[in-house]
């Protein structure tokens, strides 16, 4: 049996020792997966720690029909997305309060020289639909298999293929528009 999906089975059976180990082995990655959805760090621990309280809750559901990872990744987009909607639906109630912009978000794994590209480039990101959003994220940040991609958005590998086409085309021609003195 595999190593992960014995971890899984073992959590089901309330082992908190296997799951330290997943914990281990997948915290930073859902980390990443967040804040590139959140823009914003408090956001995306909180995030992560609701992915981590669904995978002890849900891991005796696991049906081993996916990697481990896929299942993982799957969390956390619908995790990163609901967060969205949910603050997205409760932010006209914060008038008074400061809130920190997604322009204002540096991403923590880009050089210090590219966060003045890198902030507009993920601010362009969250102008994308959801599906091309995702489907970018988990291809060129997270750097998934486009197989994988597919799988955790449980779409047919050519579906990713074209959400990623249309992704890129529109930010291409956010990017122009930002930048219009910049080369091809």
């Amino acid at each position: 049996m595999d190593q992960q999906i014995h971890l899984i089975k073992s959590i089901a059976g309330q082992d908190q020792q296997a799951f330290q180990e997943l914990y281990t082995l997948y915290s930073s990655k859902v980390y990443n997966t967040a804040i590139s959805y959140a823009q914003n760090p408090a956001d995306a621990e909180e995030i992560t720690q609701d992915v981590f309280v669904k995978i002890h809750k849900y891991a005796a559901q696991f049906k081993g029909e996916s990697s481990v990872g896929t299942w993982i990744y799957r969390i956390v987009v619908n995790t990163s997305l609901n967060h969205l909607k949910k603050k997205k639906r409760f932010s006209f109630l914060s008038f008074g309060q400061t809130e920190t912009h997604p322009s204002d978000f540096d991403h923590p794994g880009i050089l210090l020289e590219n966060k003045e590209n890198a902030r507009y480039l993920f601010q362009s990101i969250d102008t994308l639909p959801e599906s091309q959003k995702t489907a970018f994220i988990l291809s060129f940040v997270e750097e998934l298999p486009r197989q994988e991609v597919a799988d955790v958005m449980e779409l047919s590998l050519k579906a990713v293929e074209s959400l990623l086409q249309r992704a890129k085309k529109n930010l291409r021609d956010k990017l122009e528009n930002a930048y219009p003195n910049r080369r091809k």
